[in-house]
């Protein structure tokens, strides 16, 4: 019995932990089989504060996801983020083996003399990812897969990913805790990118934005490879407590009518209109001005852009981003985001969808906010043995027919056995402060 190219996705975020199901058709594409959300506030920032809450969410979207695809999940490739990952740079050079053929074994020796070639890497730091860069062999430089060529010497440059070991042990807990493997970390702007990039856009030079809950994530690629990444602490979640603020209501009322009424833009409002605002805890409902609700998220969201500005020019590369900027996650979803985004980067943008999905439940995952745990599947299956990851991926089981309640079976095997795991910016308040002296 052949088992199937299955894998599985596990996305960990600051308001919501999403899981996907999917598998590889025969012309390369995922076929999406199942999924799972929950709401979560066990982490703050990308990093894990509650434990047990963060199992809960776990727990839950893999019991939809189980339920919805009837496959028994185990192996999960987990999203890893936060200010606490730092990619560092390294050289690394190697003597191609007797037969002057470039292989395999010294692919892996190239990315083993990487990670040795760092000169600073604290006791408390974990690496989570070794991506070449660019490999050259012999005087042919440029070199994206190296393997059968003619050579004697192999040098390049790697992308090294490291994160402090408490906080990725924290993460491992978490899965660990919910009755799951970490067959994988995989840096979460990594992720996203090859969710939603084009091939021509990786190789032309594009960043991408991923404008999380906690945190917006920066990765910019040129000539086909990483280059650059950060994790910026401002994101969706901080404009939700600026409405808030604003309108004097309670979050979950502010979410929503950021959700409902909210522009990024305000050039994009239209006829400025009433809002009515349930009052806190039986006090009367108020009204409030749609401009004035957009003046509050424009503030906020310009300040993401600039803080966006600031890292990729930090970078050095914002002269060759020929694609422009690729914007996603869950707060790529407001309009108005993608003009805002243009007037603040001057890059052309767009916003960026899961690419590559065929079949099975395509529409459930035709989001912004599903391109990173989208990204982690295709992670998963494309298996690169150009880049070295933290853990060894797990084989997924063949799929089985599910029989009862999940949750009540996963609690129940969870119990019989024990996995075994192989700058935030001041102009916002000045805008803000303006805002409200006027109201």
């Amino acid at each position: 019995m052949l088992t199937r190219n299955i894998a599985v996705g596990l996305d960990i975020g600051t308001t919501k932990v999403c899981v996907v199901v999917a598998e590889k058709d025969e012309i390369g594409k995922l076929n999406v089989l199942g999924k799972g959300r929950s709401n979560s506030d066990g982490l703050q920032r990308a990093t894990v504060v509650n434990i047990n809450k963060t199992v809960e969410a776990i727990k839950t979207a893999v019991a939809d996801a189980e339920r919805e695809s009837s496959i028994r999940i185990k192996g999960v490739n987990v999203g890893i983020s936060g200010a606490h990952v730092n990619c560092i740079y390294s050289k690394s050079e190697i003597s191609v083996n007797q037969t002057g053929i470039v292989n395999e074994s010294d692919v892996r020796r190239f990315l083993d003399k990487a990670k040795t070639n760092i000169k600073y890497l604290d006791i408390d730091q974990e690496i989570i990812h070794v991506i070449p860069q660019e490999f050259i062999v012999d005087d042919q430089d440029g070199v994206l897969d190296p393997i059968g060529m003619a050579g004697t010497t192999m040098t390049g440059s790697a992308y090294i990913v490291v994160g402090l070991r408490t906080k990725i042990k924290n993460i491992k807990q978490c899965i660990e805790k919910a009755g799951l493997e970490a067959s994988a970390l995989t840096f979460e702007p990594v992720a996203s990118g090859i969710a939603v990039m084009k091939e021509s856009e990786k190789k032309s030079g594009v960043v991408v934005i991923d404008i999380g809950g906690g945190t917006t994530e920066v990765a910019i690629y040129i000539d086909g490879a990483i280059r650059y990444s950060e994790v910026i602490k401002v994101a969706a979640n901080d404009v939700t407590h600026d409405v808030a603020h604003g309108v004097k209501a309670l979050h979950e009322v502010a979410e929503e009518l950021k959700i409902r009424h909210g522009y990024a833009c305000s050039k994009m409002l239209g006829e400025d209109e009433t809002i009515l605002i349930p009052g806190i805890e039986g006090r009367p409902q108020k009204s409030f001005p749609k401009s004035s609700l957009t003046m509050i998220i424009e503030a906020r969201m310009m300040e993401i852009f600039e803080l966006v500005r600031d890292s990729i020019k930090r970078s050095g590369y914002y002269e060759y981003l020929n694609a422009g900027a690729i914007i996603t996650g869950g707060g790529a979803l407001m309009p108005g985001t993608e003009e805002l985004a243009r007037d603040v980067l001057g890059l052309d943008v767009r916003i960026g969808y899961p690419e590559g999905v065929s079949g099975g439940i395509k529409g459930s995952v035709n989001n912004p906010m599903y391109a990173t745990v989208m990204g982690l599947v295709a992670h998963s299956l494309q298996n690169s043995m150009f880049e070295e990851r933290q853990a060894t991926p797990i084989v997924m089981e063949p799929a089985v027919a599910l029989e009862g309640e999940v949750s009540r079976d996963r609690e129940k095997s969870a119990e019989k056995s024990k996995v075994v795991t192989s700058p935030e910016g001041n102009k916002i308040v000045d805008r803000l402060k303006k805002f409200w002296e006027q109201l």
